[in-house]
């Protein structure tokens, strides 16, 4: 739950009008905002951000993620509430709910929840860019993890120093300064931070690294911390070469139906296993492990033809010379559903959803869809691809499409007794739009 961010300006209640003469409306401020965990790094960053974006009329505010692991959270928390009033700043806390799933460390998930956190509160505050307090030692601590875990370049390059996602971008501007710089620019400032003991648990990997590791490394060799973090900015180099050969090989070797074996398998060896790597990431929306990788390399291109393998919350297979991913989804509905779509839109139904969009040409009468149902495939059904071509089976027509036999279940969608959709084929020709009516094109997406 988030608690509102004071100094955020409000407009006038509704029918309140701005006196005569008081001029036109002021530009709202750029904001900027600031993870503030409460430690050192984070303070200092909050500090020294406020010091420089106040003359320049930017307004900061700091972000708070409370993630319920720590007794001492709570003062966490009120004690960063308490600095940006001091400050006269404002602060958001989001409170993490839920748990780390089974199998998924607390370091994982709390990762992972705390940077989501981070960006819903700053796109409810309107801030387009976030400010992390990350310096040089952290950066080289990742680097060795990332190498102690078998990481490849892009686990080796670490954090980024600058990282756009969408329309809010993440900064880190004390990547390349040493700890000891900001440990003495919070001496200077007498800035009190918060001490987390979980920094110290040896079940943590970073805490062991830190404090069994790191000093007797340092001792040895004075120079590994910046050494790694260079290391890491030359894996970043590394990884973005790689990264755009990789774009380049799967613009050639994939498509909308899948990953195609054939063009795949002439890819030399190691672009065919990072290609591999970056299909299978975009598909399932997680990096793939290394043991099905392994096994796609050695088994795909030469297994039969409807050959299947389980992958990350769903399932590959082989099709027409074609690796494509299903995802695990309910399945689709096996009774009459009623529909009334008077606009365009996503319209959720049973297993999945219509996504209606107006179109110029081609298309539907958006007002045949306004009483309409999505039925079960029924036996003999007839489709006509084209005003040109003869309506023939469904079966035959799915057989010249190439639809696989497990993406022939989706719901069909009729107005009256017409036929309008099939998810696979697209709309029948007989429901198409007269010139001069409004026409919209339909799209099935199966899952929640």
């Amino acid at each position: 739950m988030s608690a509102p961010g004071r100094g955020v300006p409000r407009p006038p209640p509704a029918g309140v009008r701005r006196p005569l003469g008081s001029g036109p409306a002021r530009p709202a401020p750029i904001k900027v905002a600031v993870a503030v965990s409460g430690g050192r790094d984070s303070l200092a960053l909050l500090h020294a951000t406020v010091q420089a974006a106040r003359p320049l009329g930017i307004e900061v505010l700091a972000l708070h993620v409370h993630h319920g692991l720590q007794t001492d959270a709570d003062t966490w928390a009120a004690q960063v509430d308490g600095i940006c009033r001091r400050w006269r700043i404002a602060c958001v806390i989001e409170h993490l709910k839920g748990q780390p799933r089974r199998g998924d460390s607390v370091e994982a998930w709390a990762r992972r929840e705390r940077y989501a956190a981070l960006a819903r509160m700053a796109q409810a505050a309107d801030a387009k860019l976030v400010l992390l307090g990350h310096h040089r030692r952290d950066q080289a601590e990742t680097f060795v993890l990332q190498a102690l875990r078998g990481a490849g370049a892009a686990g080796l390059a670490g954090m980024p120093r600058l990282a756009q996602r969408g329309d809010l971008a993440w900064a880190r501007p004390w990547l390349a300064q040493p700890r000891e710089v900001i440990e003495a620019y919070a001496r200077r400032h007498r800035l009190k931070a918060v001490d987390d003991a979980s920094n110290r648990d040896p079940r943590f990997a970073r805490s062991r690294l830190r404090s069994q590791v790191w000093p007797t490394l340092s001792a040895a060799f004075p120079d590994a911390e910046a050494a790694f973090a260079d290391a890491a900015a030359r894996a970043a180099e590394a990884r973005q070469a790689l990264e755009e050969i990789t774009a380049h090989d799967l613009a050639q070797v994939a498509d909308e139906q899948g990953l195609k074996l054939a063009a795949w398998q002439a890819l030399p060896a190691g672009r065919r296993r990072v290609a591999l790597q970056q299909w299978l990431r975009v598909q399932t929306g997680q990096g793939p492990p290394q043991t099905l990788v392994a096994r796609l390399m050695a088994e795909a291109a030469a297994a039969p033809s409807t050959a299947s393998w389980p992958g990350s919350g769903g399932l590959l297979r082989r099709y027409r010379g074609r690796l494509s991913f299903s995802a695990d989804a309910p399945a689709p509905p096996q009774q009459v559903v009623p529909l009334s779509i008077r606009r365009a839109g996503r319209h959720a139904a049973p297993g999945g959803a219509l996504v209606v969009q107006r179109v110029a040409t081609g298309g539907v009468p958006l007002a045949l869809l306004q009483d309409c149902e999505l039925r079960p495939r029924p036996p003999g059904q007839r489709f006509q691809r084209a005003a040109s071509t003869p309506a023939r089976s469904l079966k035959k027509q799915f057989q010249a499409a190439g639809v696989p036999a497990w993406q022939r279940d989706a719901p069909l969608l009729y107005a009256a007794e017409q036929l309008v959709f099939v998810p696979g084929l697209g709309l029948d020709a007989r429901a198409q739009a007269l010139p001069g009516t409004p026409r919209v094109s339909i799209e099935w997406q199966r899952g929640r």
